[in-house]
Order: structure tokens, then C-alpha cells, then sequence
């Protein structure tokens, strides 16, 4: 079984602050007079009920509910995953950072690949947390993580964790449920796999099989930033077996969603038809998105998020494209890894597909 780090498995530490949602689920009733809480209670807030209106205001009084109860039953009820089997978070970043926190030490190596999702090589070595980022397989119409690569360094390195997103960011590349539990199966016992499901809702199959499991050995995160467009909310979720859960609670800060934000979240998820639509209109312009480029003669990478990735010949290039773009005032990512530095994405919004909108890019695949 994987390890987690010595400090962490005795009965400590223990959350101080659980919180008033918390326990009126623990004493089973409502508390209505808040008299020893240190909160803003009181504030009249004329100017956010100017700004916002009064139900916005009811939202920001007192601290969120800690265990994001009213999230986590949503999310349960609509994949079919225990609730038990489920973290709410500050997004899919913060929920990176809590696994690093509670699975590694400083000083121990973790495995990613060279140029993925860069916020993960930033907190494990925030953490003091020696990273190994074995490269990319490239090849015509392929970039894709090296699960084998993954795989062997864990065991060469003596690896506490392995990253993976899936699909990948900012490849696109998706690996099949069987290749993942493939790559569970050759990691070391004691290695974790931390698997970013981020842009899982974008997938073009049926969806992953174990879309509802929580995996040995497996902290799986997901994101209501992308397909439920609430990016600026901030709000993920990890899946994993309770044991897991609850050691990451006893390093997770209290109340790191907001009232508002789980509010907001709850709304969203109420509506599953309106992130469905929205899930079928980036599809569709994704696809719209990489035809055009095809045709063009661009060398378009497979994707299964909601972005496509175009490999220009040379890193010049593909930094010349880049400045032409954002002096136009239209900002495309180019990858900032310097193996994959020849890179441009574009996300498949309606602005993607104006013509005359990615001209400098055009002209660069067709010359």
C-alpha cells in the first residue's frame, strides 16, 4: 500500500474548526443564535446589496460548509461515486497541492512528465519535493504521456507519487481506462498515483468505466472550472477511498470554498442539462476548430479536452505566431516547456472560429 508521511499517522493533527454546518449535522439541529463565532454577522453590507442584490449578500456572512455536504451529494448522486468517496476543494489546483501535502515529504521524489500541467512540478517542489519528469512519446499526430517511462522511473527512483493527467494537459492525449489500470498495476506498492481527471468531461467515449470508483492506491481530482464554467469560483473534487480522504482533511485548510461558491456550485449542478449542452457545444467547435487547421496542412494534435494543440515546425516559430496574436489582442497559450515550446493551443471558444481571428496562425501552417 501506498505510504503517507510519519507525522500524519498518528491520531493527529486534528481540525480545530469544523465549523456551524458541521455541527448541526453532529447535534442534529439548527443553531440560530451564532454568539461565538467571530464572524461578520452583524455587517449590514448596503454596498455589496447595491452591487449584487440581497441573495448574493445571504452568502457571504459565515465561513462555507467545511465539508461542502450540499456539493458532494450532487456529484454523488449524478456519477454514481459514495458519498463518502468524495472531497470538495478550491479547485483542481488547490486539490493538487492537498494531495502533495498529504502523501509526500520534503525530500522525496515524485514522477511527471517533462512539460505537463506545470502548477504540479511548481507545488512539488514548493513542498522541497524532487521531481523526475521523464520526456513526452512524440511521433506524426501523437504526444502523449510515457507510461512506461512513468512507470520505470517510480521504481528506479524509488518515486512516493506519480502525476498524470488524463486526458492530458496540455496534449490533449487521452489515455484508455485499461492503459491506467495498467499503469496502477506497474507502479511500485507504495507509490501513489495522483490522476488529474480535469478535463474528463470532454472525453469522446462513454466515459471512463470507473467513472464511480474510488481506486487503490489513487487520488483521482476533477473540476467544476471547465465544463461547469466556474473557474472563477474555484471548486473541484477529489474521489478516493475514505481512508484517503481523511488524511487529506487533516491537512486541508477548514474553509477553503466559499459559502457563495458552494452555493453557485450547487445551482449549476442542479441544471445537468444546461453542462451537458455546454459539453456538446465545445465538442462540436473543437472539432470545427481542428478541421479547419487540417485543412490548412497544420500538423493538429488529438484532443480530448476542450482545446486543440497545433505543433508548428520550429519553437520560433510558434513564439513569432504568439507575439503577432497577442499584439492583435488575442492571447493563444504557447506550451512553455522547452520540449514543447513549438506548441500552440487554442481553447474552442465561439471566438476561435470568427474568421480572420487566428490569421497569423493560419498563415503559419499553410506557408
Amino acid at each position: 500500500m501506498p505510504r503517507y508521511p510519519e507525522h500524519l499517522t498518528g491520531e493527529g493533527p486534528v481540525n480545530p474548526f469544523p465549523g456551524i454546518k458541521v455541527l448541526e449535522r453532529r447535534i442534529g439541529r439548527e443553531i440560530t443564535h451564532r454568539l461565538g463565532s467571530n464572524e461578520g454577522l452583524d455587517m449590514p453590507h448596503r454596498a455589496l446589496r447595491e452591487h449584487f442584490g440581497d441573495a448574493v449578500v445571504e452568502h457571504v456572512y459565515g465561513y462555507g460548509d467545511a465539508e461542502a455536504l450540499g456539493v458532494r451529494q450532487r456529484v454523488s448522486a449524478q456519477q454514481n461515486i459514495p458519498l463518502e468517496h468524495l472531497l470538495v476543494d478550491a479547485g483542481a489546483d488547490s486539490l493538487i497541492a492537498l494531495a502533495l501535502r498529504t502523501t509526500c515529504e520534503a525530500g522525496e521524489t515524485v514522477v511527471s512528465t517533462a512539460g505537463t500541467y506545470p502548477t504540479f512540478g511548481y507545488f512539488a517542489q514548493g513542498q522541497g519535493c524532487r521531481l523526475v519528469e521523464p520526456s513526452y512519446i512524440e511521433a506524426p499526430g501523437v504526444l502523449a504521456p510515457d507510461l512506461e517511462a512513468l512507470a520505470a522511473a517510480a521504481h528506479q527512483e524509488n518515486a512516493q507519487l506519480v502525476y498524470l493527467a488524463n486526458p492530458d494537459n496540455p496534449s490533449g492525449h487521452l489515455h484508455s481506462d485499461s492503459a491506467i489500470f495498467k499503469l496502477r498495476k506497474a507502479l511500485p506498492d507504495d507509490c501513489w498515483l495522483l490522476l488529474d481527471e480535469a478535463y474528463g468531461d470532454f472525453r469522446d467515449d462513454a466515459g471512463s468505466e470507473f467513472l464511480g470508483q474510488a481506486l487503490p492506491g489513487v487520488i483521482r481530482l476533477r473540476t467544476l472550472s471547465k465544463a461547469h464554467g466556474l473557474a472563477g469560483l474555484r471548486v473541484g473534487y477529489a474521489i478516493a477511498h475514505p481512508d484517503v480522504l481523511a488524511m487529506m482533511m487533516k491537512v486541508r485548510i477548514h474553509y477553503a470554498v466559499s459559502s457563495f461558491t458552494q452555493a453557485a456550485a450547487e445551482v449549476v449542478l442542479d441544471h445537468p442539462d444546461e453542462v451537458r449542452e455546454h459539453i456538446e457545444a465545445i465538442k462540436a467547435r473543437r472539432e470545427q476548430l481542428a478541421a479547419h487547421f487540417i485543412a490548412l496542412g497544420a500538423d493538429v494534435l488529438p484532443s480530448a479536452t476542450n482545446f486543440i494543440g497545433i505543433r508548428l515546425p520550429s519553437a520560433e516559430l510558434a513564439a513569432k505566431v504568439h507575439q503577432q496574436l497577442l499584439a492583435e489582442g488575442v492571447l493563444v497559450a504557447r506550451l512553455a516547456h522547452p520540449a514543447l515550446a513549438n506548441v500552440i493551443r487554442i481553447t474552442a471558444v465561439q471566438a476561435a472560429l470568427e474568421p480572420g481571428r487566428l490569421a497569423a496562425l493560419e498563415k503559419a501552417v499553410s506557408a
